[in-house]
Formats: structure tokens, C-alpha cells, sequence
């Protein structure tokens, strides 16, 4: 028997050529190859779990006071960091605030999704006048400033989660929409969308169908960088006394609280900006993560 003729395997048939595997596949064994990402991801899927589990975890309800123990320093009379001016323990607010934080930060960018998706599909799939109309009134609101746009929502909506949500994600959905018209400008011309109109498919089946999920990758990069800018949104609105209402927390209120009281009271100020920062980071790592993932020419990487 020649080696040709030898069988493969022991079952006397030849093996199945290895699968292909996907491009969610590619790009998730590149994610895990990025260290620095794939920790940042674990540090941030704790933070959410502590944001969800915040009433099992803070040892105070955050607008519970101690009187007899006001401006108390790290680790004082069961008040592991300590107190504000008001003898509010600063761990339960702190983490109470990471839960307005990613409350806010979140439903905005799912509500920026909605209307990008919303308008970049209609506008690249249909064409014509009602892309000119819907990419210019896109392109006002570019020019817009977008802080300064959320600024005025929240005034006119009220200090509120709810108005949080609504004058980020309103202010924050451009730049998806512009990308998701670019993908489906791309996307829209090649083999299979055209078989699916061939197929009789109506054009909300082919955009939703056909064209959407092959342009979920660019789309996953931006919403992973505008979460990390949405919480800081949240916190700036909070510092400039926009934030939600009191008592209930929020970094950027504690931040600026502490600095009232930076000599005589350092805690109120560093133990929310050191989370604050390093969430920012952790969640700015991921997008670093996804961002490579999601890039062809890491293969050669």
C-alpha cells in the first residue's frame, strides 16, 4: 500500500478538513490575546455586578446620616472611607454613584444606538431625498456642540436619571449614525444583498437581515468607546450641579463636594475620583481591545 493509499484516521475514512471558523471567533482569540483588555473586561464586569448588587453591598443607604460622626476620616467608627460633611459614608455613596454612573451611561448609548441605527440604515439603504434630508439634519446636529446640547437638555428636562439618559444619548448618536450609513453604503452592493432582493426580500428584511449584522463590528467599537465617554458626560453634568437630583449620589457631586473640603477632608475627594478614573480606564482598555479585535490586519499580528 502506498502512502496515497494509506487511510487518514483509524476508521479507515479520511478526516473532515477543519472548520472555518468565524470572524466573532477571529476577533474574540485576538481579544484574549490583548492581557491589559481581557483584565480591563473582568474589572468591568465586576463594576457592573457591584453597581447591580449595590443595596446588598454598601454598608449605609446613601442618604443615611451619622451626625456624631461628620467628616470622620478612612476607616472611623465602622465608616470604612469615611464620611462627608453630612456624616453620609462615603464607600456606600461612591458605590451607589458607580450605579447612577452606569445606569445613565449604558441606557444612553443604547438610546444613540436606536436612533444611529434608525437613521444611518434609512438613510444608506434608501438613498436619494431622504438620505440628503437625514444626513443634513445629522449634520446640524454635528455641528452642535454636543456637551453643550446635553447641558441644555438636562435644564429643560429636569435633573432627573431619566433626563440623564435622554441628553446624552440624544447628544451622543451622531457619529454611529454617520458610520452605519457609510457601512451600509458598502455593504449594500455586494453579492448576497443582491440575491436577497433577487429573492423578493423587502427592504426592511434585507437592511435588518442582510446588511445590519455584518456591520455590528465597527458599530461594537464606537459603542465601546461612548460608554466610557458617557460616564464621564454624567460625572461633568454632575460637577457643574447638573447631575441628578440629591440626595442621590453621583461621582461628579462628590467631586465636587470634596474639593470644598480638599485640606480638611482629602477622603471626600479621592476615593470617588480614584473609582472614577480607574472605570474610565478600565472601560477605555476594553474599546482599545475591540477596536484591535475587530481589525483585519491583526491576523498578521
Amino acid at each position: 500500500m502506498t502512502p496515497a493509499e494509506r487511510p487518514v484516521s483509524g476508521t479507515g475514512q479520511h478526516e473532515a478538513p477543519p472548520r472555518a471558523r468565524g470572524p466573532w471567533a477571529r476577533a474574540w482569540d485576538r481579544f484574549k490575546r490583548n492581557r491589559l483588555a481581557l483584565i480591563s473586561l473582568i474589572f468591568c464586569a465586576l463594576l457592573v455586578l457591584v453597581a447591580a448588587a449595590a443595596p446588598l453591598i454598601a454598608p449605609y443607604h446613601f442618604g443615611a446620616t451619622d451626625y456624631a460622626n461628620q467628616l470622620v476620616g478612612v476607616g472611623s467608627e465602622g465608616h470604612v472611607l469615611g464620611t462627608d460633611q453630612l456624616g453620609r459614608d462615603i464607600l456606600s455613596r461612591t458605590i451607589y454613584g458607580l450605579r447612577t454612573a452606569l445606569i445613565v451611561a449604558f441606557g444612553a448609548e443604547l438610546l444613540a444606538l436606536l436612533a444611529a441605527l434608525v437613521i444611518g440604515l434609512t438613510a444608506g439603504y434608501r438613498g436619494g431625498r431622504v438620505e440628503q434630508g437625514l444626513m443634513a439634519f445629522t449634520d446640524v446636529m454635528y455641528a452642535f456642540p454636543s456637551y453643550l446640547f446635553a447641558i441644555v437638555m438636562v435644564a429643560v428636562l429636569g435633573r432627573s436619571i431619566i433626563a440623564l439618559i435622554i441628553a446624552i444619548g440624544i447628544a451622543g448618536w451622531v457619529t454611529q449614525a454617520r458610520l452605519v450609513r457609510a457601512q451600509v453604503l458598502t455593504i449594500k452592493q455586494r453579492e448576497y444583498v443582491e440575491a436577497g432582493r433577487a429573492m423578493g426580500a423587502s427592504g426592511p428584511t434585507i437592511a435588518i437581515r442582510y446588511i445590519l449584522p455584518n456591520a455590528i463590528g465597527p458599530l461594537l467599537v464606537t459603542t465601546s468607546f461612548a460608554i466610557p465617554a458617557a460616564i464621564a458626560a454624567e460625572a461633568g453634568l454632575g460637577l457643574l450641579g447638573l447631575g441628578v437630583q440629591p440626595p442621590t449620589p453621583s461621582w461628579g457631586a462628590m467631586i465636587s463636594e470634596g474639593t470644598r473640603f480638599l485640606l480638611a477632608a482629602p477622603h471626600m475627594l479621592l476615593a470617588p475620583a480614584a473609582v472614577f478614573a480607574l472605570s474610565l480606564l478600565a472601560f477605555t482598555w476594553v474599546g482599545d481591545g475591540v477596536r484591535d479585535a475587530f481589525d483585519p490586519r491583526g491576523e498578521q499580528r
